[in-house]
C-alpha cells in the first residue's frame, strides 16, 4: 500500500446509493481509480469520530464537504503531521480551523470547488421564499388522511410579486438569486454587501444597494442570507438585528447556520416577529436531536421549512464538485499548482480570499 493517503469524509450513501451519488463515501466522487492512478491509498468514510483521528495522522490530503462536515480544528491539524493539501467538495471551508493554519506557519492549502453549488443552491432557496410565502408546506399537511382545511394555508399565504425582498450578501449566489426573483416584479429587491454589484449586474436585476444591514432588515419582507461564515458573521442574525425586522417577515438561509443564533430565530418565530423561517443549514451539522429548529413555529403553529443541507448536494451540484475536485487534485499532483484563483482559500498557510475576511488577505 501506497505511504501517501488521502482521506475523505464524506456522506454515507447506504441503502440510498446509487453510481450517481458521486458525494457518497461508497463512492468517493467516482475518483478512486484516479486517486489510485496518482500512487495514493484512499481512506473513504462518513465516521466522523475516531476513524478520522486515526487516518488523519498520517494523510497528505483531507477531502471533506460542507454538508455532513468534519470538524478540522487545532488538535486534529497538529495531529496530521504530514497534511499538505485539505479540500472541500462543494463550497464553504468554515469547518476547517484557517486561521490556525495561517497562523500556525505551516504550508497547507487549502482550496473549494467554488461555483459548482451556485445554482443549486440559488434555485433552493427561491424555493423555500416560495414554500414560506404561500403557506405551502402546511398546505401539504392539511390534505394528509381525510383533511382538507383552506382556512389552515389561506389565513397566511401571499403573492411574491410586489414584496421587497433583500438579500445579505451578493457574491456568486446572492446574485443568481436575485436574477431568479426579478421576473416575480417585486417592489424592490435589496442587498448589503462589503462592495457593490457594478453597473451591468445592477442593470439587470434592478437591485438596490443599501449600506446598513439594519436598515436592509427594516424595509424587507423576506430577507434570503447568502454569506459566509467567518468572525464578522457568526451571530450576525440575532435577538437585536432581529428587531429591526419588520413585523411578519420572512427569513430564508442557505448560508451558513452559525449566521444566526438558533434560540433567537425560534423566539421570534413563537411571538410572531418572524412569519417563517427557511433553513437549509444548521450548526453543528447534524444537529442535536433537542435543536430548536427541529421543531420550532410560528404564532400558528407552522412556518417552519427544514431541509438537511442538501441544497448544494443535489445529483448536478455532486458531478460538479467531483469533476472540480478532480482538477485541484490534478494541478496538485502533477506539482503544477496552477489552481484557480477563486478556488483558494489559503496556498501555502496564507489567505488568498477576501470570502473570509478581507483584514487577512496580503496586500
Amino acid at each position: 500500500m501506497s505511504n501517501k493517503k488521502i482521506l475523505a469524509v464524506l456522506f454515507k450513501g447506504g441503502e440510498y446509493n446509487t453510481p450517481d451519488l458521486l458525494g457518497s463515501a461508497e463512492n468517493a466522487l467516482g475518483l478512486k481509480e484516479f486517486f489510485a492512478k496518482n500512487g495514493y491509498s484512499l481512506v473513504s468514510t462518513s465516521d466522523k469520530g475516531e476513524t478520522i483521528d486515526e487516518h488523519i495522522k498520517d494523510a497528505e490530503i483531507v477531502i471533506s464537504t460542507p454538508f455532513n462536515p468534519v470538524y478540522i480544528d487545532q488538535k486534529r491539524i497538529e495531529s496530521a503531521k504530514n497534511l499538505k493539501l485539505l479540500v472541500t467538495a462543494g463550497v464553504g471551508s468554515d469547518h476547517i480551523d484557517l486561521d490556525y493554519i495561517q497562523k500556525s506557519g505551516r504550508k497547507i492549502s487549502v482550496l473549494e470547488v467554488t461555483g459548482s453549488n451556485t445554482t443549486s443552491v440559488a434555485e433552493h432557496a427561491v424555493l423555500t421564499i416560495l414554500a414560506l410565502i404561500k403557506n405551502f408546506i402546511p398546505a401539504h399537511e392539511s390534505i394528509k388522511g381525510d383533511k382538507w382545511d383552506i382556512a389552515r394555508t389561506a389565513r397566511d399565504a401571499y403573492d411574491l410579486e410586489g414584496k421587497t425582498i433583500a438579500t445579505i450578501g451578493a457574491g456568486r449566489i446572492g446574485y443568481k438569486i436575485l436574477e431568479r426573483l426579478a421576473p416575480f416584479n417585486p417592489k424592490e429587491l435589496l442587498y448589503y454587501d462589503y462592495q457593490p454589484l457594478n453597473d451591468e449586474l445592477t442593470s439587470k436585476v434592478n437591485a438596490i444597494r443599501v449600506d446598513s444591514i439594519e436598515e436592509l432588515v427594516s424595509r424587507a419582507d423576506i430577507i434570503t442570507i447568502n454569506a459566509p461564515l467567518h468572525s464578522g458573521t457568526k451571530g450576525l442574525v440575532n435577538k437585536e438585528l432581529l428587531s429591526k425586522f419588520k413585523d411578519g417577515a420572512y427569513l430564508v438561509n442557505t448560508a451558513r447556520g452559525a449566521i444566526c443564533v438558533a434560540e433567537d430565530v425560534a423566539a421570534a418565530l413563537k411571538s410572531g416577529k418572524l412569519s417563517g423561517y427557511g433553513g437549509d443549514v444548521w450548526f453543528p451539522q447534524p444537529p442535536a436531536a433537542d435543536h430548536p429548529w427541529r421543531t420550532m413555529s410560528n404564532k400558528y403553529g407552522d412556518g417552519n421549512a427544514m431541509t438537511p443541507h442538501v441544497s448544494g448536494s443535489n445529483l448536478n451540484a455532486q458531478a460538479r464538485y467531483s469533476a472540480g475536485v478532480e482538477q485541484i487534485l490534478t494541478s496538485y499532483f502533477t506539482g503544477k499548482f496552477d489552481y484557480r484563483p477563486q478556488d483558494i482559500i489559503l496556498l501555502d498557510g496564507e489567505y488568498g480570499t477576501k470570502s473570509y475576511g478581507a483584514d487577512k488577505v496580503k496586500k
